[in-house]
């Protein structure tokens, strides 16, 4: 059975992992509103 210390070292490892996945797509995001609002003022 696997010690609590060991499985909430993986946790703390997953947790890392999904806050950089999200930051990540966070900034994708922000990047791709930046480049929709740049070609609509480029429309009109």
């Amino acid at each position: 059975m696997m010690s609590e210390l060991t499985r909430m070292r993986e946790l703390e490892a997953e947790n890392a992992r999904l806050k950089r996945m999200y930051a990540d797509l966070a900034l994708e995001a922000a990047a791709m509103k930046e480049v929709i609002a740049k070609s609509t003022e480029a429309v009109s």
